[in-house]
């Protein structure tokens, strides 16, 4: 969902992790930047449903029967929209995932994992950053 008058964009994302602790993220074809798989909220749609309704659009996740908890609301600088804000309702998919099951879909042009407690040189969504920094202390 698009505030526009207050300048902020309303997502929702989850957080999957494989064997080693790494994280999954994608990167659209349109940005050069990786982020956690979500998106945009749909009229009536809870931030949850979203969340697992753009994970299995962008990596073929069906996640309906997973064990989710809430990581929680972060906000950061827009990565795709400059001059606004997200701001991301994260949860956390208990188990552990692996980079067999998922394949990037839709928009999405890359997958990759990455270790939340490690720097990296690829380029990160600046909303990564900070969920990054909440997963690393889990």
């Amino acid at each position: 969902m698009l505030l526009d008058e207050f300048k902020l964009v309303e997502v929702a994302a989850i957080v999957l992790r494989d064997a080693q602790g790494r994280v999954l993220s994608v990167r659209k074809g349109s940005s050069p930047r990786f982020q956690m798989p979500g998106g945009k909220l749909e009229a009536h749609e809870t931030p949850l449903e979203a969340a697992l309704r753009e994970v299995r659009e962008e990596v073929g996740l069906d996640l309906k029967n997973a064990a989710i908890r809430p990581l929680g609301d972060f906000s950061a600088p827009a990565s795709n929209e400059p001059g606004f804000t997200v701001v991301s309702h994260v949860f956390i998919a208990e188990g552990i995932f692996s980079p067999q099951q998922v394949r990037p879909h839709a928009e999405i042009a890359e997958v990759d994992w990455f270790d939340p407690s490690a720097p990296t040189t690829r380029p990160q969504a600046p909303l990564q950053a900070k969920i990054f920094a909440a997963v690393a202390q889990l």
